[in-house]
């Protein structure tokens, strides 16, 4: 009979780990930048054979975890999930849970405990929910940086300026993870995806509503209604504002006259597009391009 794993919390090759003093924790929580999220234990497992860890009544923490290499699985009372390669775990405060490392493929993780006001809506936003805690990620490599980045400030010191770079850093990290979470989405299961992509990459043509459903293979109504839950705009309101970013982009970083700018973009009428950059920006190109900046 194979004798069951001992699964180790920490201890392994090349780890890098860095936990916060719980007098310190409670202490930089009642800051108000850092109430609102605060890193409170960090670290990154290579490779981690043997790696597991059981809280039957859940952590004190937010826990996030992302899965650089291998794999293994979480248990939560909705049951069994697998975590691989270019996934992210997500187990909010409270809720019981198991993971390990997979025997045979042991997982490198990243992994982050948060506490603080904001960080359950952050988590939210990321699409996971306790049921189901395994998050996709876009770019999997931008948010290991970010981690790494936190990890290296707290190795620094303890002082209340390498807690606020660690927890702006876990931020941004978090804030990738719902929008990179959102891209998946699209690209797995809204057939807009493609068409949004050829939208980007064409700015100053303008392509008809009727023309993007038949290339999404859709009716119009349904692909308007998948567009506008995708982006937030209607299919024509998106193009026009893509257009506009091009435009900001040519008056900011050329001396081309409106005229030329507009033209760029696929405007044939320079009064036109004055009129939809200032519905658009508040002000005309012309204000635009003379206001102070830097």
């Amino acid at each position: 009979m194979t004798e069951p794993l001992i699964r180790r919390r920490e201890g392994f090759a090349g780890q890098r780990m860095r936990v916060l003093p719980r007098p310190l924790v409670a202490l930089a929580s009642s800051s108000p930048p850092l109430s609102q999220l605060l890193v409170t234990d960090v670290g990154c497992f290579p490779r981690a054979s043997t790696h597991g860890r059981t809280r039957t009544h859940g952590a004190e923490q937010h826990v996030v975890i992302v899965c650089a290499a291998g794999r293994g699985t979480c248990t939560v009372p909705s049951g069994v999930h697998a975590v691989q390669a270019g996934q992210a775990l997500v187990i909010p405060a409270g809720l019981p849970h198991r993971y390990e490392a997979d025997a045979k493929e042991p997982w490198t993780i990243w992994w982050l405990h948060l506490v603080g006001q904001q960080v359950p809506a952050l988590l939210a936003a990321s699409g996971a929910t306790p049921d189901q805690p395994v998050v996709g990620m876009g770019d999997p490599s931008r948010v290991i940086a970010l981690i790494d980045t936190v990890i290296r400030r707290m190795e620094r010191d303890e002082t209340m300026s390498a807690l606020l770079a660690s927890s702006g850093a876990a931020w941004h990290a978090m804030a990738l993870l719902a929008a990179d979470r959102r891209t998946i989405t699209r690209q797995q299961a809204d057939p807009v995806d493609a068409t949004i992509e050829h939208l980007r990459a064409n700015v100053s043509t303008r392509i008809s509503l009727p023309d993007l459903a038949r290339m999404a293979g859709l009716s119009v109504s349904h692909y308007s209604a998948l567009f506008r839950r995708a982006t937030g705009y209607g299919a024509l309101e998106y193009q026009t504002r893509l257009r506009m970013g091009t435009a900001r982009e040519l008056l900011d970083t050329t001396d081309r006259s409106v005229a030329s700018v507009a033209a760029q973009v696929g405007f044939t009428d320079a009064l036109y597009f004055s009129r939809q950059f200032r519905r658009i920006h508040g002000m005309s190109p012309t204000e635009y391009r003379s206001r102070d900046t830097g």
